[in-house]
């Protein structure tokens, strides 16, 4: 069974600097009356075990949802300031939180990457039942964070939060939670990812305004895009050598090597994407599957081509590649063509894995 740490003892977890970073960060002292950060996060813990369906659990998932809870304000360190009105905030800390929660467990901790992104997700999700209702569309921010984290391991990481805290509002809070999982079970949700029709079922409802889950397109796709994603290193040219050799591929490395374009030249990467997007229009068109071959590791790259694509109604598939960290230093550096291993660096930093509702299919390939 995977654990993060058999010593839980808060003198011996603030020998994790990130852990020792808690100390010190304020709060509000309206939300937060009881302290820091340090402070609010030990009583979450503490009120996290003592909830009965914590205790209920399988012994993973309790170790699994304690070091959410552990690492769940992990970066209120550097995005807390006073704000104009003289209010102490944190805009951004969960995403910002996932983020370094993914480094830390990577790098650091070598997680399986199942439990790992279960974990990222209950980081970056953690506030979501205080504010589901307030989303400019909340079945979909719902549905949305159900394929990627369990709601109900969400709900008691929500409701150790509230507990671990001294507000006037901690009722409000409570009921909020448990309109949340009411909210859930009417959504079909509760403990499980949302089932959809399908898969272009899915990708439609994520990508069009009042579509309704349950609704079942047409088929019309001629032809499959294949987006990979990974970090350098992580063997994405080995994997089409082996799985795809008889697609055409459009590769960005390959462009830039051809074109003698060195790494972090932007306005030459412009001209790459350029190049590389004509190349994929024109498979498109002609209704012609490819593979696409980059690092993709932002949600926002991938969106970027994902909207390109749509337009001519293809299949997406994104397939991600991992391995582990030392692996991946080692592969890079007896690549034909190794990057400097600060940029490698730079990309794990950035990574978001590529999430189901992205596209009709993701693969993980760990």
């Amino acid at each position: 069974m995977w654990t993060l740490t058999e010593h839980k003892q808060w003198s011996e977890l603030r020998k994790f600097p990130w852990v020792a970073d808690m100390h010190g960060v304020p709060q509000s002292p309206v939300h937060h009356a009881e302290g820091d950060v340090a402070v609010h996060t030990q009583m979450v813990l503490q009120e996290l075990e003592q909830l009965p369906e914590y205790r209920a659990l399988p012994a993973q998932e309790q170790e699994i949802l304690w070091a959410s809870a552990l690492m769940h304000d992990i970066e209120k360190r550097s995005t807390t300031f006073t704000d104009e009105e003289g209010h102490i905030v944190s805009p951004g800390h969960a995403k910002k939180g996932a983020l370094t929660a993914r480094q830390i467990l990577y790098r650091d901790f070598a997680v399986p990457f199942a439990i790992r992104e279960e974990i990222v997700g209950l980081v970056r999700y953690h506030g979501l039942p205080l504010w589901v209702f307030e989303k400019p569309d909340p079945v979909k921010a719902l549905l949305k964070a159900s394929l990627e984290v369990n709601t109900e391991l969400l709900t008691m990481l929500a409701k150790a939060d509230v507990l671990g805290r001294i507000c006037a509002d901690k009722q409000e809070l409570l009921y909020k939670i448990e309109l949340f999982k009411e909210f859930c079970i009417e959504q079909e949700c509760w403990g499980k990812e949302k089932t959809f029709p399908g898969n272009l079922s899915r990708f439609l409802f994520f990508r069009k305004e009042a579509q309704s889950p349950d609704y079942v397109p047409y088929e019309t796709a001629r032809s499959e895009a294949i987006i990979l994603s990974g970090v350098a290193g992580s063997g994405k040219d080995h994997y089409i050598r082996k799985q795809l050799p008889d697609l055409p591929v459009v590769s960005l490395d390959e462009l830039r090597r051809k074109l003698k374009i060195r790494h972090g030249d932007s306005k030459g990467n412009g001209r790459i994407i350029q190049e590389a997007k004509e190349q994929a229009k024109e498979y498109l068109r002609t209704g012609t599957s490819f593979v696409w071959n980059a690092t993709n590791i932002t949600a926002q790259m991938r969106e970027q081509l994902i909207d390109l694509f749509a337009v001519y109604e293809p299949k997406i598939r994104i397939i991600y590649l991992e391995v582990p960290y030392k692996v991946i230093l080692a592969q890079n550096r007896n690549r034909e063509f190794p990057i400097p291993a600060i940029a490698v660096e730079r990309m794990i930093d950035k990574l978001e894995v590529p999430r189901v509702w992205e596209a009709h299919e993701v693969e993980y390939v760990v």
